[in-house]
């Protein structure tokens, strides 16, 4: 029932889909009403089809927000819009309340009914009224047209399904099962027939993304699973995931996958742009998408970017809303973590109400979502932005300039209260200010639509908005903060120290998630973190590597403590990269705590001449960054030896497989640098769990030392050598968190090592 063009330029304000975030007015409009008034009366109707021989039922379910005297329908919408701009319904919402009607009507047998849309501003509270009469004639026969149009779609839908989980219950594991695989791919299955969570540590060669994906699209051939989302942080995770769905394409199974692509990538303009005078495709784009999704999901399966692309062109409709229509009606869906779990992003088409639906989230490089999530759920406002939209807006409303003012004020009394890193516990008065400047947002930018800076003044008009749905949800597991930051100057910050209550209310819109990664250690933290119960399972898979074909040393004669970081040690790390590249001639990577420690070492091997050295620079280009790794996609002629920074874009994620990398040098523990947040977070899990350098410091250090170390041994055929540089690697602090594949290893000097290296390679040999 959508129709007309994409037009952005109110900012998002007159999005619809605000209208579902106002749970707390319709109660508290559907209480005022009398006893007259039946609130959230459910409402269905069974309707048989019969399309080209082929008879199924199509259901039309939902909730009334309310019918009044027995012959009105009263649907409900909360809106962020000034109502003096609001003519008439939104078709969509119109549509709603007509499909109620129509059930209702019948049921009850009553000739004419009436409709009422009431608007509520979610700020002012302030109801808008829209009335219609209609004769049930009228509404059956809107109705009958309306399910004519959908039953196209229904029975596409219906007739796929049926191919689908045919096609599916014939295909086998396409590979020979290494050690434990069968293992893991048998979890899964069970982990989404029983509707848990699993937790998987499997070290790089296991078969993951195999692993996972198999058995939750054979889950979903029993009927279990009714859509998969594929989630990563990396793009280079979604091109494994969209290569293992088409691989089981093409072993026979009926798939429909797509890859959402963010906006800036996919549109085809230099900026997003999105309305009619801008750009041709917003213009009549909701008249003309429904065709061009509907010829795409029954003319191909695997959908990538190209194809969307090439279908949006052939319809002239946006590429990125056509792809995010296109997930509707596909089996998989491959995308980043922010679709399904971030506040602002996630895909309300799926997420918004509280049904629990079969999607099964597979959850790939989980040891990135915790950090991640952390900031998806923080909020912070920057005095210096209040201030520049203060400015620019003074000379057309000044109510809002003064609302801006008062906020500016409370942000002047907290800057002065802040030497350089304040908790704080009293921001009633910010938020009622704030809240008071976000009503007044509304009424501006629908009155400035030609605004020159308007996108500034909508980006803190979205950070405010952000920043009090923070407020309104936040709990124990938050801490709120004053201090500078180098790009914002000063700024508060609302802090979640424990995403997992958050995490935990987006699993629950599905039925079942596997978190898998390569490190996941310790398992119980992440399982913790991420939303996980007793009752969910956990899994360490074996590695499948031969340990002879892997080398891991320790030399416990370097620290890397920033107290005795010097030039001494700086040359004795250097003197092991060396050692241990005149080994064997080959790649190497070496990992750095800092750019400016790998900077130092790095001065000591360009000298080299036997070596190429090749170092990472920070803001590297996509073009630089695959230029970089180029030089490691094969053995060259001479040793090259990379050097990164530890955590970095190189650091995981990448695949350098045929001993195209043969060694990992890794240079200290990975512990974070000591701040102000780092520290905020040790004290709450030192009160909260009694390990707070654990939380804060330890676990996310080693784990870039792992994901580091990683990159190494990629295939069954891979050799390679490991180096760990610092005296903590001893510490059973540190040690404890070594996956089982790193025992047993070797303590090294400088002498020693030389002649252990020689003695593998010589060993390893074809």
């Amino acid at each position: 029932m959508r129709s007309g063009d994409i037009d952005s330029s109110g900012g998002g304000i007159r999005d619809a889909t605000a209208c579902q975030e106002g749970t707390r007015i319709h109660k508290k409009i559907q209480k005022s009403k009398g006893s007259n008034y039946q609130a959230e009366v459910p409402l269905s109707i069974t309707i048989p089809l019969d399309f080209e021989g082929d008879a199924f039922d199509l259901t039309i379910e939902g909730r009334a927000d309310g019918i009044m005297d027995g012959n009105c329908i009263d649907e409900i919408k909360g809106i962020y819009m000034e109502l003096d701009y609001l003519e008439e319904p939104f078709g969509v919402h119109l549509a709603q309340a007509k499909c109620y009607a129509y059930i209702y009507a019948k049921d009850k047998s009553l000739d004419t009914i009436e409709v009422q849309m009431t608007y509520c501003n979610l700020e002012t509270e302030v109801c808008k009224y829209f009335n219609n009469t209609y004769s049930f004639i009228d509404l059956e026969s809107w109705f009958e047209n309306l399910i004519r149009e959908y039953s196209k779609w229904a029975n596409w839908q219906y007739q796929w399904k049926k191919l689908r989980n045919a096609s599916i219950k014939l295909i086998e594991f396409p590979f020979t099962y290494r050690e434990g695989q069968r293992d893991l791919v048998a979890g899964v299955y069970r982990t989404i027939i029983r509707s848990k969570k699993l937790y998987i540590e499997a070290p790089t060669g296991v078969g993951k993304t195999i692993s996972t994906i198999f058995p939750t699209v054979k889950a979903m051939g029993e009927g279990e699973v009714e859509k998969i989302f594929y989630l990563t942080a990396k793009t280079i995770a979604r091109t494994v995931a969209e290569d293992t769905f088409s691989f089981m394409i093409e072993k026979g199974a009926l798939l429909k996958v797509v890859t959402i692509t963010a906006k800036e990538k996919i549109c085809i303009y230099e900026k997003c742009t999105c309305n009619p005078r801008d750009c041709e495709r917003a213009k009549g784009h909701f008249d003309r998408v429904n065709n061009a999704v509907y010829d795409l999901i029954t003319s191909q399966n695997q959908i990538s970017r190209e194809l969307i692309l090439e279908y949006a062109k052939k319809h002239m409709v946006c590429p990125f809303e056509m792809c995010l229509d296109v997930t509707n009606w596909a089996d998989a869906v491959i995308c980043d973590y922010n679709y399904a779990f971030d506040p602002n992003a996630h895909l309300r088409r799926f997420f918004a109400n509280e049904k629990k639906q079969d999607f099964v989230f597979l959850i790939d490089e989980a040891h990135n979502l915790v950090e991640r999530a952390r900031k998806m759920y923080s909020a912070r406002l920057s005095k210096s932005d209040l201030l520049e939209v203060k400015g620019m807006i003074k000379p057309y409303h000044k109510k809002l300039e003064k609302a801006l003012n008062a906020c500016n004020h409370d942000m002047l009394e907290y800057k002065r209260a802040c030497d350089d890193f304040e908790v704080v516990t009293d921001v009633q008065m910010f938020v009622f200010h704030l809240t008071h400047a976000i009503a007044l947002f509304d009424e501006f930018l629908q009155g400035m639509p030609n605004l020159e800076g308007r996108e500034t003044v909508l980006n803190l008009y979205f950070d405010i908005r952000h920043f009090l749905s923070i407020y309104e949800e936040m709990d124990e597991r938050y801490l709120i903060f004053t201090d500078y930051s180098d790009e914002k100057g000063f700024g508060m910050t609302l802090n979640c120290m424990d995403p997992s209550k958050k995490l935990t209310y987006y699993l629950e819109k599905g039925k079942s998630a596997v978190f898998f990664s390569a490190t996941l250690l310790p398992i119980q933290y992440y399982k913790e973190q991420l939303g996980g119960t007793p009752d969910d399972y956990a899994i360490y898979a074996p590695s499948p590597f031969d340990v002879n074909k892997r080398l891991l040393m320790i030399a416990p004669d370097v620290s890397t403590k920033y107290k005795s970081r010097n030039e001494t040690e700086f040359k004795k790390i250097a003197n092991y990269i060396i050692t241990l590249a005149q080994g064997k001639k080959g790649n190497y990577l070496a990992f750095f705590p800092s750019y400016q420690m790998m900077n130092q070492v790095g001065s000591y091997l360009n000298n080299m001449e036997e070596f190429e050295i090749l170092m990472q620079t920070q803001g590297m280009s996509e073009i630089m960054k695959e230029e970089f790794l180029s030089n490691f996609t094969q053995v060259s002629d001479k040793t090259q030896i990379g050097l990164c920074v530890m955590g970095g874009i190189f650091g995981e994620g990448i695949d350098l497989k045929n001993d195209c990398l043969i060694g990992a040098i890794i240079v200290g523990t990975g512990i974070p640098m000591v701040c102000n947040e780092r520290e905020l977070f040790r004290n709450y899990y030192q009160e909260k769990k009694g390990a707070g350098f654990d939380y804060a410091y330890l676990y996310n250090g080693m784990n870039k030392v792992l994901q580091s170390a990683g990159r190494v041994i990629r295939t069954a055929q891979d050799r390679g050598v490991i180096l760990l540089l610092d005296e903590r690697f001893t510490n059973w602090q540190y040690n404890r968190l070594f996956p089982k594949e790193w025992f047993p290893n070797k303590i090294v000097d400088e002498h020693s090592m030389r002649d252990i290296v020689e003695d593998f390679w010589r060993n390893t040999n074809d």
